[in-house]
C-alpha cells in the first residue's frame, strides 16, 4: 500500500529528531509532569496501534475487505484519558478513540492482539467480532465495561448520565449494580457534538442535578479537533458554550504528557466530589474524516500541514527521544514491525466468517423467551399487605384503568427493589392524571422522582439506569411528546442488544398517556394518535391496553419481559379511558374490572402479542384497539341488536401485532372491519391489511380511521377522529 502524507511525514519527522540525555524510565518523562517514562512508552504503543489499525482500514477498503474507514488519527491523544480512569468505569467511547479501546483492553489483562483483533473484526464486517458481531464497526466489549455507540450524533449523551445517576442510586437503595459504586462514567463526543441537542440534554441533565446536590459522577470528553466533517467549529467555541456549572478541565490532546496530567485531574475531581466535568482536549484530525473524504475541497493544504506539525504520534515519539529513552532508529524500526504484523492481522481478519443470513443478522435483536416471562410476570411481594397499607387492591372492587396501572406499579415497586418509576410530574403529584398518586409516599424518593422537563433527559436516565442493572419504568406525559426524544428510542434503546450481541441490555418499560377523546383538553399536544414512529423500530414491544384487567396484566408482561429478556417496551395508556367507568349505559360500571390476586396472575397472564376476543359473531370481525375498543362494542351491540353477528378483536399489542389471532378471527367470519383510531396513512390499519392479504385471507376488508390531521381543539376534533357512528355505518356497509 502507498503511504500517504500522514505515514511519510511521521518517518521523516521522527528521523529528524535528536536524542536527549537519558533519564531513568521511572522519572517523569519530562519536567513538571507525572508521566513517566516508563508510562509514556506503554501509551506510545497504544498510540501506534491505534494509528496503524486506520492505515490498515483505508488498506481493507482499497481492496474490498473493509467497510469502515472513519479513524482516530490526530485523536490517539485519548489514551491518555484511559489512563486516567479504571477499567471498571463504564465507558460511552466517541468514535475517535481507537487508543483509549486498545489502552483498556490491555489493562483489563488482555494481550495487546486482542484489543487490535477486535477493531480489525469490526473493520472486516466480521460475524466473529465479540461485540456487534459484523453488524455495525463499535468500540465495545462487555470485560471492559465499554458500552458500544454507534454513529449517531451525540445520542449517547443521556444514557452516560444516567449511567452516573445509576451507579449512584444503587449505591443509596443497597443494591448490587453493574458498576463498582465508586465508579464513574467517561462519556467522549467531538467539538461538532456540542451542538446537538442530545448533547445539550446531557449537559444539562448532568448540571441540574448536581446543582441540586444530585450524585453525578460523569466525565465528559470533548475531543476538540476544529471540524465537523468539513464544517469548521469556531475557535473557542466548545469552552464559550460549556455548561457553567460544569467544572472545567482543558488539555492539549498533542501533548501526551499533558493531557495525561489533566485527565487525572479531571477523572479524580469526579470521583472525589461524585459530580459532573467536562475534559476539553484539543485534538488535530489526520487522514480526513473517512476514507472517502477529500479534504482539498474544503481546506487549505497550509491547515492540512499545519495539523500534521501537531501529530500527536510524533509528539510522544519526541517526548520519548528527547527524555533519551528510545531513538529515531528504533522508533521506526518498531512502527515498521508492528505496521507489518499489523498487515497480517488484517488480512486474516478479512478471511474470517461474515453474517450469511436474515435470521443470523436478527438473531440478537429481541430475544423473546416466553416460557420464561410468563412465571417471572406472577413474582409478588411477601410483604404485599403492608406495602398497601393493610388494603389489598383485590379487596377494593371493580378499578378504573388508572388504578389498575396505579395498582399494578405498587405490586412491582413492592416485588422488585431495583425498579424506579420517574417523569415529569409522577412524584408528589402523581401524574397529571393521577396514576402515579401515592406511589413516591409509599416507597420513597429514592425510587419514585420527578425530572426535569426534558424527555431526552428522562429517557437518557432510563437508559443508563437499564444498562446499569435497574429496571426504569419512566413516564412521557403525552404521546406528542415522545417524539421529542425518539432517537434516544430508536437509535439508543432498541440497538443496544443489536449491536452487542445481547451482551448489553437496557430494559426498560416506557409509559406514555396516549391517544385522543380528552373531554375539556384538547389539542394536538395532548391528544396525539400517531404511533407510526413508534411501529418501525425493529425489536421494540408496543402495549396498548384498553381495559383494565388486561392493562393490569400486560404491564407485568412487559416488566417482565424488560427483567428477563432485555425488551424495551413502549405502554401504550388510554388517556379518555384511564377514569372511564361504564360501557354502553350511564352507572352500569361495565368498563371497571377487578384487580387479580397474585394467585390468579398466572391464568389472567397476558403473553406479548396475543389479542383478546369479545363475542362469537360470524358475521363480522370488528379488528381494533384502544379507544377503539369500547366504540367497537357499543357499536356491535347495536348490530347485534338488529340480527347481525359480530365479534370484536382487541389487538392489545401493536408491536409485534397479534397475526396468528388475527387471521383466526378473519377466517371465522370472512369479513373484517378494522377500526383504528390512528391515521388512515401511515396508521395500524395498512399493516393489518397488509399482514391479512400476505396470508392469503380472501374475505372482504374495510376500515376506518380518523383523517390524516392533527388533533384540533374542542368539539371540532369530532371531524377527524374516529367515531363510534363510522364504525357502525362502515359495518353496516360491509354486511351488505
Amino acid at each position: 500500500m502507498a503511504r500517504d502524507t500522514v505515514e511519510t511525514h511521521f518517518t521523516e519527522a521522527v528521523t529528524a529528531l535528536s536524542p536527549g540525555a537519558p533519564r531513568d524510565p521511572g522519572m517523569p518523562v519530562r519536567e513538571g509532569t507525572t508521566l513517566t517514562g516508563a508510562r509514556c512508552r506503554e501509551l506510545f504503543e497504544f498510540q501506534l496501534g491505534s494509528r496503524l489499525l486506520d492505515v490498515a482500514s483505508r488498506w481493507l477498503r482499497e481492496h474490498g475487505e473493509g467497510f469502515y474507514t472513519i479513524g482516530s488519527a490526530g485523536h490517539e491523544g485519548n489514551v491518555a484519558v484511559a489512563a486516567a480512569v479504571r477499567v471498571t468505569d463504564p465507558a460511552l467511547l466517541h468514535y475517535r478513540s481507537g487508543a483509549f479501546y486498545l489502552a483498556r483492553s490491555v489493562m483489563a489483562g488482555r494481550l495487546p492482539e486482542e484489543g487490535l483483533r477486535d477493531v480489525l473484526l469490526g473493520l472486516t464486517a466480521s460475524a466473529e467480532e465479540p461485540m456487534a458481531g459484523g453488524r455495525h464497526k463499535v468500540f465495545g466489549h462487555p470485560d471492559l465495561a465499554v458500552i458500544p455507540q454507534t454513529s449517531t450524533i451525540a445520542s449517547h449523551l443521556p444514557r452516560a448520565v444516567g449511567v452516573a445517576f445509576a451507579i449512584e442510586r444503587a449505591r443509596q437503595l443497597g443494591l448490587a449494580g453493574a458498576w463498582p459504586g465508586d465508579a464513574i462514567a467517561v462519556c467522549g463526543f467531538g467539538d461538532a457534538s456540542v451542538n446537538h441537542a442530545s448533547a445539550l440534554s446531557g449537559l444539562n441533565t448532568a448540571a441540574y442535578g448536581s446543582y441540586q446536590g444530585l450524585a453525578m459522577p460523569v466525565l465528559f470528553v470533548c475531543e476538540d479537533n476544529g471540524l465537523g466533517i468539513s464544517v469548521r467549529t469556531p475557535d473557542g467555541w466548545v469552552e464559550a458554550a460549556r455548561h457553567r456549572l460544569l467544572e472545567y478541565f482543558e488539555a492539549d490532546g498533542c501533548d501526551l504528557a499533558d493531557v495525561h496530567d489533566v485527565a487525572r485531574a479531571a477523572a479524580e475531581h469526579v470521583r472525589r466530589h461524585r459530580s459532573p466535568a467536562l475534559l476539553h482536549i484539543s485534538t488535530v484530525r489526520l487522514m480526513g474524516h473517512a476514507g472517502s473524504d477529500v479534504e482539498l475541497s474544503y481546506r487549505t493544504k497550509r491547515e492540512i500541514n499545519a495539523d500534521l506539525e501537531r501529530d500527536p504520534l510524533v509528539a510522544t515519539a519526541r517526548l520519548l527521544v528527547e527524555a533519551g529513552l528510545t531513538t529515531p532508529d528504533e522508533l521506526l524500526t518498531r512502527y515498521e514491525t508492528t505496521r507489518e504484523h499489523l498487515f497480517k492481522m488484517a488480512m486474516e481478519s478479512s478471511r474470517r466468517s461474515r453474517l450469511t443470513s436474515a435470521v443470523e443478522i436478527m438473531e440478537p435483536l429481541a430475544p423473546r423467551t416466553p416460557e420464561a416471562v410468563a412465571p417471572a410476570s406472577t413474582v409478588a411481594a411477601a410483604s404485599r399487605e403492608r406495602a398497601f397499607g393493610g388494603r389489598l387492591p383485590e379487596l377494593e372492587g371493580p378499578l378504573t384503568l388508572s388504578q389498575a396501572i396505579n395498582r399494578t406499579l405498587a405490586d412491582t415497586l413492592a416485588a422488585h427493589p431495583d425498579v424506579l418509576v420517574f417523569g415529569e410530574d409522577v412524584a408528589r403529584k402523581g401524574g397529571v392524571y393521577g396514576v402515579t398518586r401515592g406511589l413516591q409516599k409509599r416507597f420513597g424518593a429514592g425510587r419514585v422522582f420527578d425530572t426535569l422537563l426534558d424527555e431526552q433527559a428522562v429517557l437518557g436516565l432510563a437508559l443508563g439506569s437499564g444498562v446499569s442493572g435497574l429496571l426504569p419504568v419512566p413516564e412521557i406525559q403525552y404521546l406528542a411528546y415522545l417524539h421529542n426524544a425518539l432517537d434516544q428510542i430508536r437509535g439508543e434503546a432498541a440497538t443496544l442488544s443489536f449491536f452487542s450481541r445481547g451482551a448489553f441490555r437496557n430494559p426498560m418499560v416506557v409509559r406514555v398517556a396516549s391517544y385522543a377523546y380528552q373531554k375539556g383538553f384538547g389539542g394536538h399536544f395532548h391528544n396525539d394518535n400517531s404511533v407510526a414512529a413508534l411501529r418501525d423500530i425493529p425489536g421494540l414491544v408496543v402495549a396498548s391496553p384498553a381495559r383494565p384487567d388486561d392493562a393490569a396484566s400486560m404491564l407485568r408482561t412487559c416488566l417482565a419481559a424488560a427483567r428477563t429478556d432485555g425488551s424495551v417496551c413502549v405502554f401504550l395508556e388510554p388517556i379518555a379511558l384511564y377514569n372511564t367507568r361504564d360501557l354502553f349505559d350511564d352507572g352500569d360500571n361495565g368498563w371497571l374490572s377487578p384487580y387479580a390476586p397474585p394467585a390468579r396472575w398466572a391464568e389472567t397472564h397476558v403473553p406479548i402479542g396475543r389479542a383478546r376476543s369479545y363475542g362469537d359473531g360470524r358475521d363480522l370481525t370488528i379488528v381494533t384497539f384502544g379507544n377503539g375498543v369500547r366504540m367497537s362494542l357499543r357499536a356491535a351491540v347495536r348490530l347485534t341488536a338488529e340480527g347481525y353477528s359480530c365479534r370484536v378483536l382487541d389487538l392489545r399489542w401493536l408491536s409485534p401485532l397479534p397475526i396468528d389471532d388475527l387471521l383466526h378471527a378473519a377466517e371465522l367470519t370472512g369479513r373484517v372491519l378494522i377500526a383504528d383510531e390512528t391515521r388512515r396513512t401511515g396508521g395500524v390499519s395498512e399493516s393489518i391489511v397488509a399482514e391479512l392479504l400476505d396470508a392469503g385471507f380472501t374475505g372482504r376488508i374495510a376500515r376506518v380511521t380518523s383523517a390524516d390531521s392533527f388533533i384540533p381543539l374542542g368539539d371540532a376534533s369530532s371531524h377527524v377522529l374516529l367515531s363510534e357512528g363510522e364504525i357502525e355505518a362502515a359495518a353496516r356497509k360491509l354486511l351488505g
